[in-house]
């Protein structure tokens, strides 16, 4: 059994989760709930939940000061961040500080149950990690096979977890491992490579050889050349 703990300042939301996770007939039970982050942490300190599910924003302690004390009172619960608000930023940061995933409101079904079953098969790790191990290497080897082969394209590290059913913070911290680097400098080398074999065609404008690595915003791409090459695309075209 998997006991939960959710923490959102609007009711609802509790409610509704609690509704979703019954409806996903799955052996959980939520052991506690809360309406802001300082009775939370609190809470989780006493009962120990496997999962909690918090929201980003909360009176007393933010979901995020609340992921960041959670070890502290409680090491071994997973934390799954759930939020209103589609800026990147926050899903960076809360994996950043080891959540287990990001899930925005209106939360869905099947990302909830995606979510579950990841944290599932996670604690089968614990006691079958040997026989585990290669269908995450399979895992691995096909993200890594998608993003050489998709990296000019819309893809992100949300869109690939979803799509190969394992956690946003589980698949960021796989391909680090893997690659010694993190998804989004990877990405970024795999564009500017290309852009550099495209800067010797002179036909193509800077703007044209952005778009067609994968940035829509000219300054963006001229800011992310110039952090991995040193110069700005207009200097490397001059050098060569």
């Amino acid at each position: 059994m998997l006991n939960v703990y959710i923490a959102d300042d609007e009711v609802w939301i509790t409610l509704g989760l609690k509704k979703l996770l019954e409806k996903l007939d799955m052996d959980v039970y939520v052991v506690g709930t809360a309406n802001n982050g300082l009775t939370a942490k609190e809470e989780i300190a006493l009962f120990k939940p496997d999962v909690v599910f918090t929201d980003i924003r909360m009176p007393g302690l933010s979901g995020l000061e609340l992921l960041k004390a959670i070890p502290e009172v409680s090491p071994d619960t997973i934390v799954v961040m759930i939020s209103g608000f589609a800026e990147f930023s926050y899903a960076k940061e809360a994996v950043q500080h080891h959540a287990y995933d990001y899930l925005l409101k209106p939360i869905k079904e099947e990302d909830l149950k995606r979510v579950m079953l990841s944290i599932l098969s996670d604690r089968g790790e614990e006691t079958g990690e040997k026989s585990e191990a290669p269908s995450f290497d399979r895992v691995i080897d096909n993200v890594i096979s998608e993003i050489r082969e998709h990296y000019m394209e819309d893809i992100s590290l949300t869109s690939l977890a979803a799509k190969y059913n394992i956690s946003m913070g589980r698949l960021s911290e796989m391909i680090k491992e893997s690659l010694k680097v993190n998804f989004s400098d990877y990405i970024a080398s795999l564009r500017i490579q290309r852009a550099k074999e495209l800067l010797r065609d002179e036909s193509l404008s800077i703007q044209e050889i952005a778009e067609i690595v994968g940035y829509n915003d000219y300054f963006y791409f001229t800011k992310v050349f110039k952090k991995v090459e040193g110069i700005s695309p207009s200097k490397y075209r001059k050098s060569i």
